[in-house]
């Protein structure tokens, strides 16, 4: 897809085809690769990504991620705050 059909740019879409293999990886892996492959810090890879779940086009591309990443979002928030460790408990 172009970045004009999906209104993401390349940069947002390349973090969104990599977040999902670099979920299970220790930090250290996954920092050389974002910094090797996607030639970003891990620091902009995450505020790219954080930024990218909350909009649409990000939605209609990588819905299944971008579901995952609200999901946890909520549960580390649920959590800071004294909440249920996870919504539905």
């Amino acid at each position: 897809m172009s970045g004009e059909t999906t209104g993401l740019s390349d940069t947002v879409r390349a973090v969104l085809d990599n977040a999902p293999r670099l979920e299970g990886l220790l930090p250290g892996p996954r920092e050389r690769i974002i910094r090797e492959e996607l030639g970003m810090s891990p620091v902009r890879f995450f505020q790219i990504l954080n930024a990218a779940i909350d909009t649409p086009e990000a939605q209609a591309y990588a819905p299944v991620l971008i579901n995952r990443r609200r999901r946890v979002r909520a549960h580390r928030r649920s959590v800071r705050l004294g909440g249920p460790p996870w919504p539905d408990a």
